[in-house]
């Protein structure tokens, strides 16, 4: 069974820094595309970073820029850099792993929100 699990999230002013963290377990990790995405109240799930197997990385337009992602095979754990956070990055930041790297697509807005793999459960972040 598959389980991510976020953290890293809190509460930061306007030009601050976060760096969340997504642990995975129960499955071939490096085999997988993991995900970003983000619900604020009142508005729909958004994609935000990705990267697949290989290395390959997509990004939202809102976050260019601002935010790095990485990930460490050997440890099973996805990780964005997120910096000069600003009122409009503020929402539940989930992690997700998929199987297709059709996860990049969706981040980058040009495939929509699909049924993936797992999900992890969520972790708050809150600019101000």
């Amino acid at each position: 069974h598959v389980q991510l699990v976020e953290s890293g999230g809190g509460s930061v002013q306007a030009g601050g820094s976060l760096r969340l963290s997504c642990a995975a377990s129960g499955y071939t990790y490096s085999s997988y595309c993991m995900g970003w995405f983000r619900q604020a109240p009142g508005k729909e799930r958004e994609g935000v970073a990705a990267i697949d197997s290989d290395g390959s990385t997509s990004y939202a337009d809102s976050v260019k820029g601002r935010f790095t992602i990485s990930k460490d095979n050997a440890k099973n754990t996805f990780n964005p850099q997120m910096n000069s956070l600003n009122p409009d990055d503020t929402a539940m930041y989930y992690c997700v792993a998929d199987r297709s790297n059709d996860v990049l697509a969706v981040v980058a807005g040009t495939t929509g929100l699909y049924d993936m793999d797992s999900w992890g459960k969520g972790t708050q972040v809150t600019v101000s």
